[in-house]
């Protein structure tokens, strides 16, 4: 039987952690079929990202055409976009390639801090992609660089949840991953009706390289076989949880979320 499909629009990790490695790994782990469509070329390991190289937009816009066009597209996210042209070439491109689940991971930096965006990327995320959006998929970083609003407790989160759908997506998910002092990491998810809250256990490790873009994947996987929005959320945080709790480290600075769970007995 031929597998569902979920299409990954983002950069390439040359130490494998995240990116479109992480994406396939975890389409894979769901039974999904993974397409790619290239974005930039990193240099990177686990002490950081080197540099990059964006893919030109009509290549990268080339590819998406070519996938879909033959082989179709079930579901998409996003992850390393790195240019406006690169962004307005991408949403171009989905408006003639017809509907379907699209989720938008912002990824603005590096876990190190290092911008994975030019600088007037950010406003073209605002504007081109957000709006065709599914769901949106920031971490606190990302919010605070998207809305100006410093997330610190559940009522920010709110908060920032709703600048967030201004931008016209159809859902938003505010990660709490990164939020200080608490046991628990607690997500948001809200389409601006229903506020669903999602918890789940805090994991002391520092090997979490890719967590954001294995998420959103995951996520993505489920939308492609059928699944709401809530409930792709849901199993997708269950499916996180466990990379972090197995995550494992590599290199001499920050090892990767790990999906090698899903191959034990």
């Amino acid at each position: 039987m031929t597998p569902r499909t979920a299409l990954t629009i983002a950069g390439s990790d040359s130490g494998g952690g995240a990116g479109i490695q992480a994406d396939l790994r975890t389409f894979f782990a769901h039974g999904v079929h993974g397409l790619v469509a290239m974005t930039a070329v990193t240099v990177q390991n686990s002490l950081g990202v080197q540099g990059f190289t964006e893919i030109p937009a009509d290549v990268v816009t080339a590819q998406i055409k070519a996938v879909a066009t033959d082989m179709g597209v079930n579901a998409a996210k996003t992850g390393m976009l790195a240019s406006a042209e690169i962004i307005r070439g991408v949403a171009k491109t989905l408006d003639e390639i017809g509907e379907f689940p699209f989720v938008v991971d912002p990824v603005a930096a590096s876990m190190t801090g290092h911008a994975l965006l030019r600088e007037d990327a950010l406003e073209a995320i605002r504007t081109e992609l957000f709006p065709r959006a599914t769901l949106i998929t920031p971490n606190l970083d990302e919010v605070g660089l998207l809305t100006g609003i410093s997330v610190t407790d559940e009522e920010s989160q709110r908060a920032a949840a709703e600048a967030l759908l201004d931008f016209g997506s159809r859902w938003v998910l505010v990660k709490g991953g990164h939020m200080r002092g608490t046991t628990e990491c607690v997500d948001l998810l809200t389409d601006g009706r229903q506020y669903i809250s999602l918890s789940g256990p805090r994991y002391v490790t520092e090997n979490t390289h890719g967590g954001g873009d294995t998420l959103a994947s995951a996520i993505t996987a489920s939308l492609a076989k059928g699944a709401s929005v809530p409930d792709a959320v849901a199993a997708g945080k269950k499916f996180i949880e466990r990379c972090v709790a197995e995550a494992y480290p590599l290199g001499a600075g920050v090892g990767p979320v790990s999906p090698f769970w899903v191959l034990s007995p």
